[in-house]
């Protein structure tokens, strides 16, 4: 199946925006993009869709609130700029989303969340009864109270945790570019994009990872690791770019492109 087929054909989907979407090129927050991302999700839920969103952000929101904190790079002046900054960024989102006529939610989550078997639960029943009632639950790392050692360093493996999580049908993380490419297409005119994977092992061996970007603490190298979680547990997982209009909503009617990460036969013995 290609991009447009499976986002189709997928009900329960969870979708990840990194800061790099969510900021402008001075670093504040992208108002117009969030707004733009709130009509799509209502367009997917007219057709019967669930969404879950992972949002990163909460660092960019704090900064476009508070900009003379930019250069602190103290860990308690990081941590306490996110707990300013998720404020924040929920009452964009839930402002984007009230136009839609929708509500919204938040939770925050660590990494030993994910590891205790009551906390999955709680947060398992959590997510299935706010999608069931029409509300959109935003997610993020709970970045004021995480340390190195409980924390899941990133929000693309914590969109496929979270995908994992739900029993999600299909995991889309949404970058900068288009989706994966053999090389660098920023520096190399060459790199080609890859549209379809079945075999990650076989992509890692015929590409070229990056470096991590400006505003996000990913890069390519965890995108690929997200998938290999997601498609391990029978999800396929979509990369795309945000900065395309109406990202889900061409990616649904297919004039946008990405990588397609073909899920793994839930079926088949493992190794």
């Amino acid at each position: 199946m290609n991009i447009q087929q499976t986002l189709e054909g997928a009900k329960k989907i969870v979708i990840k925006f990194g800061s790099n979407s969510l900021a402008k090129a001075d670093g504040t927050i992208n108002l117009d993009f969030m707004n733009m991302i709130a009509a799509d999700c209502a367009k997917l839920m007219a057709l019967g869709k669930q969404i879950i969103i992972v949002s990163s952000g909460a660092q960019v929101a704090g900064l476009s609130s508070i900009n003379g904190w930019a250069h602190k790079k103290d860990m308690h002046y990081r941590q306490a700029l996110c707990a300013i900054g998720q404020v924040e960024l929920m009452d964009k989102w839930r402002a984007a989303f009230k136009k839609q006529s929708l509500h919204v939610a938040q939770l925050l989550f660590v990494k030993e969340d994910f590891e205790d078997y009551h906390h999955t639960l709680n947060m398992r029943n959590t997510l299935f009864t706010l999608v069931d009632e029409g509300v959109v639950p935003i997610i993020n790392e709970n970045d004021s109270v995480s340390f190195e050692e409980n924390s899941i360093g990133d929000n693309d493996n914590l969109s496929a945790l979270t995908a994992i999580l739900w029993s999600a049908e299909l995991l889309v993380l949404f970058s900068d570019i288009d989706g994966v490419y053999t090389d660098n297409p920023k520096t190399n005119p060459d790199a080609k994009l890859v549209e379809s994977v079945t075999d990650i092992d076989a992509l890692l061996k015929g590409i070229t990872l990056g470096k991590t970007n400006s505003f996000g603490t990913g890069g390519i190298r965890t995108k690929i690791e997200a998938a290999q979680k997601a498609t391990q547990n029978g999800i396929p997982m979509v990369l795309a770019n945000s900065k395309k209009d109406n990202p889900l909503a061409s990616l649904l009617d297919g004039s946008q492109k990405g990588t397609l990460f073909e899920a793994a036969d839930a079926s088949a013995p493992k190794e």
